[in-house]
């Protein structure tokens, strides 16, 4: 009964699902500014009974919305995301994101008062910029959670992996102007030192895991040719498929900076421009459950993938270092188009993506079901939250 209410309720909402997609779709907006998206979300929520919070630690755009039994019962979250790129709007698809999520809580929330827990939808913004799981984990938001669920849409099903950790730095040099021709022997180049940067950490790059990578760019190299410039500033990526590994090469790449400074006499100050992403861990348990959901809505098996190596970062591996979690993919298009581009953004406002969100949504209701129903399923995934616990 409780599954079949499920699809009925998501059914009959459809229209209203996607209407809400369409509307994120066409009306992008930035991270930390997604009012439109933000708006449209926690209203059709709140139509269904949820208790929603806007402003969720202190992120304008953050909210949280929670539908709770009244009983005893496991926690179920699951993670929108509205925020788009710039200039190619949402060619991340979400706007798919973001109505699965509601569209999975809502559902969900037809039943609790027959299995008993909570459900909470969280509105996480700037995925793709500043990260707000970043944030909202550090604050301990989703510690309540026996379940942390997203689903992102893809060109193919593929099944929750992994993904890299990740940190920002930035490099700051400062030296000392001079003539470029005229007496150059009474500068200090800031450039010198991020070109010596760059290349110690080429250096570098032989004698680190396969795994990671370490990439740049310069963002401040001086303003004319014939001055000796005296601030330059970098900036770069480090990543590896464990935060402990990410911080062993921090203090590596540190090392190259400071040995720049030293060569060329330039001060160094570095810093990190954006928030640090945890490694993604998959909850076994709780993929297999949702890969079953998957195959009991009529996906053939042999369609849903495994996942290569991480190689990106979430901010919802931070979010898995809290909780038991998910991150799988769904099927949007026929076409082999990649995140990112004008073809995937056009490919996420087709009625076939629509029928994917539906059917995303589907799976991850019935995932939150099972998990609130089946306590066998409960105790396997904490026991492997804690196990990948202990491993890290």
């Amino acid at each position: 009964m409780g599954k079949n209410l499920i699809i009925k309720q998501i059914d009959e909402l459809q229209d209203d699902f996607n209407r809400i997609s369409t509307y994120i779709g066409e009306n992008p907006e930035l991270g930390h500014e997604e009012y439109k998206a933000c708006k449209i979300l926690t209203e059709e929520l709140e139509k269904h009974g949820f208790s929603v919070e806007i402003g969720t630690c202190g992120l304008p755009t953050a909210f949280t919305a929670a539908y709770d039994s009244g009983k005893e019962g496991p926690v179920i979250g699951y993670m929108s995301e509205y925020d788009a790129l710039p200039e190619v709007g949402h060619a991340c698809g979400h706007n798919l994101i973001g109505t699965m999520g509601i569209a999975a809580g809502i559902g969900l929330s037809k039943v609790i008062h027959e299995t008993g827990g909570k459900v909470i939808v969280f509105g996480t913004p700037a995925e793709e910029t500043k990260g707000g799981k970043v944030t909202m984990a550090e604050a301990g938001i989703f510690d309540v959670l026996d379940a942390a669920i997203m689903v992102h849409p893809l060109d193919n099903f593929v099944k929750s992996g992994s993904s890299l950790a990740m940190d920002a730095i930035q490099f700051e040099f400062f030296g000392k102007s001079a003539h470029a021709a005229a007496s150059p022997h009474l500068g200090i180049n800031a450039l010198d030192a991020v070109l010596q940067t760059f290349n110690s950490i080429n250096a570098l790059r032989q004698h680190i895991k396969p795994d990671a990578r370490i990439h740049g760019i310069i963002t401040e190299g001086g303003k004319a040719a014939n001055v000796v410039p005296d601030y330059a500033v970098a900036q770069f990526y480090v990543r590896a498929a464990k935060r402990e590994y990410v911080n062993e090469l921090v203090e590596k790449v540190k090392k190259c900076a400071e040995g720049a400074a030293l060569q060329t006499g330039a001060e160094m100050k570095w810093s990190f421009y954006e928030f640090s992403y945890d490694d993604m861990v998959t909850n076994s348990p709780l993929s297999e459950a949702f890969n079953k959901e998957l195959l009991s809505l009529g996906v053939n098996e042999a369609e849903i993938l495994e996942q290569k190596d991480g190689s990106g970062s979430l901010d919802m591996g931070n979010v898995s270092q809290v909780a038991p979690s998910i991150h799988p993919y769904i099927k949007i298009c026929n076409e082999s188009y990649a995140c990112h581009t004008h073809e995937f953004r056009e490919a996420a406002m087709t009625e076939q993506a629509k029928e994917a969100m539906i059917l995303g949504a589907k799976a991850m209701a019935f995932t939150g079901y099972e998990v609130l129903t089946n306590q066998e399923l409960l105790k396997q995934m904490k026991k492997d939250f804690e196990s990948n616990k202990a491993l890290a």
